[in-house]
């Protein structure tokens, strides 16, 4: 499995990494990799732009998918958030943290649960999805993407929130 460890089962595992510092976080001590250098494989520019409008679009179409087969704006309403939660996880620490939100945040959970409400013709988890697609276009629009372990304000669009002073 070891072939593995550098891709996506590495950035969603929970496990601890080698002490050896291979695959220490960005910013650890022993790390080779600072946050500065983490926060420059971050989308720039124009590519930053297109993810942003391209999550304005994901909202948009979501929206007007839900206003035709939704269950409700009060259902709407009440769900929209909930795959924020997975914040919590930062209390267990940044990498526990990221690997939660990055797990509600990408958009293999709401197509998954899209195509469970299509297929078994389910509405429940056709607005499920709808509502999970609407939240993550939101979400990009605004610039929070996927979050890297190193810290909360490193994302794949970009740093969030003021930069350290030191």
């Amino acid at each position: 499995m070891t072939w593995l460890t550098p891709g996506f089962a590495h950035f969603v595992s929970l496990r601890q990494p080698p002490s050896r510092g291979q695959y220490l976080r960005a910013g650890e001590a022993g790390s080779a990799v600072s946050r500065e250098q983490a926060s420059g494989a971050a989308a720039a520019g124009g590519v930053r732009a297109l993810l942003r409008l391209e999550g304005a679009v994901v909202l948009g179409v979501a929206l007007a998918a839900y206003a035709q087969y939704g269950l409700g704006w009060g259902v709407f309403a009440l769900w929209l958030l909930a795959p924020d939660l997975a914040m919590l996880g930062y209390l267990a620490g940044p990498r526990v943290g990221a690997a939660l939100y990055n797990a509600t945040h990408s958009y293999v959970g709401p197509s998954l649960l899209l195509a469970l409400g299509v297929l078994a013709a389910t509405p429940w988890a056709v607005a499920g999805g709808l509502i999970w697609f609407a939240h993550i276009g939101f979400d990009r629009a605004l610039g929070y993407g996927l979050k890297y372990a190193a810290g909360f304000g490193l994302t794949h669009l970009g740093r969030i929130g003021r930069a350290d002073p030191w």
